[in-house]
Order: C-alpha cells, then structure tokens, then sequence
C-alpha cells in the first residue's frame, strides 16, 4: 500500500532551521512528483514546494523562495525539506503528498486535486 510518512517538526525560533522528511512506501517515488503543503489551524492546506521526476526541477510558493529547499534520495525513497530562516508565518502542520499521475510532474502542484495520497503531517511551530 501507498504510505507517505513526515517527520522532523518541532518547535524552532525565528530564524532557526528544521529539516523535514517524508518517506515514501509502496511505490517508486522518484517517479511521482512530490510536494509539501502546509496548513494553519483555520486555514486552507496551500501546496510550498514541489520536487519534479527524473529532471529534478523543484518549484516553491512565493512566501518560502530563498529560505526553503526541496530534495530527494532516490536510494531512500523519500524527499525532504530544508527550512532555513523560519518566521513565525511558517507555523503549520506540514505533510507531503504524491501525485496521483506519473506524468503530471509538478504541474499545478498547489492544487489539492493532484494528489491522490498524503502523509499524516508534522508539526511545525516557530516561536520565540
């Protein structure tokens, strides 16, 4: 069966870093773009990066340009994110989510009707 597992939230300060990962099971996800969204309580799930197939094209919402890296390890079949200078805003539940086709790539990758499975999520909390 298809799973995708997030770990590596936590509380950080501003201007601190965390690295996120998400591994996947029960499919090849290199052959799958995968994207990490995030959602706020009381707010809509937004898609912030998206990692492609075989070109390795990585795509980042306007709000994390520059602070937030997208990356697979093929061997280990999952996909992180690096979060460097987090602010406050950046304070989620983050959870990573596999296209549902294999040649979509990251094509609409914000929109939540691409996907067809989803990680459980994992807290991120930046406070002072």
């Amino acid at each position: 069966q298809v799973q995708l597992v997030e770990s590596g939230g936590g509380l950080v300060q501003p201007g601190g870093s965390l690295r996120l990962s998400c591994a996947a099971s029960g499919f090849t996800a290199d052959y799958y773009a995968i994207t990490w969204f995030r959602q706020a309580p009381g707010k809509e799930r937004e898609g912030v990066s998206c990692i492609g197939t075989s070109d390795g094209n990585t795509y980042y919402a306007d709000s994390v340009v520059g602070r937030f890296t997208i990356s697979r390890d093929n061997a280990k079949n999952t996909v992180y994110l690096q979060m460097d200078s987090l602010i406050p805003g950046d304070t989620a539940v983050y959870y990573c989510a596999k296209k549902a086709r294999s040649s979509s790539g990251c094509r609409q990758y914000q929109m939540y009707r691409e996907y067809n499975a989803w990680g459980q999520g994992t807290q991120v909390t930046v406070s002072s």
